[in-house]
């Protein structure tokens, strides 16, 4: 079954469209793919999505922010212990920092998303192409 999943993922994907097409017209389908473009667009709380996975250092996988954007954000920069404890809900990942600091001030973190994004538009070895993306995991044999 594994195998067929993406598929199935794009065909319900497909269905929902079509559907949302179908009972609420073609302004509704437009409204969720332009506000995709606004809500990644060039406003600071946005450099969160570059900040996260898209690699300034290949020695890091991922990075934290550490700024006051965090209390807007519901503490979303606190990435590095996200990825270490992902059951902490994010508005007390904030305390995780605060508890062992000493597994976080050596990592690389930022403290402006304005700069992640302009170093994401001014760094010519940055691009869309430039995500962590770690290859699946070999099959166990049985």
């Amino acid at each position: 079954m594994r195998q067929y999943e993406p598929f199935v993922c794009k065909l319900s994907q497909v269905a929902l469209d079509a559907a949302m097409v179908y009972f609420w017209g073609w302004k509704s389908l437009a409204y969720l793919i332009l506000s995709t473009f606004v809500g990644g667009g060039m406003h600071p709380m946005a450099g969160h999505f570059i900040s996260e996975h898209y690699v300034f250092n290949p020695d890091q996988e991922t990075y934290s922010y550490y700024g006051p954007l965090n209390l807007f954000t519901w503490h979303v920069g606190y990435h590095n212990e996200h990825h270490d404890f992902p059951r902490i809900p994010g508005h007390k990942l904030h305390k995780v920092r605060e508890i062992a600091p000493e597994y976080y001030e050596n990592l690389e973190s930022y403290k402006s998303w304005c700069q992640v994004i302009y170093m994401y538009v001014m760094d010519r070895t940055v691009g869309p192409f430039s995500r962590m993306k770690r290859k699946p995991a070999a099959k166990k044999s049985e």
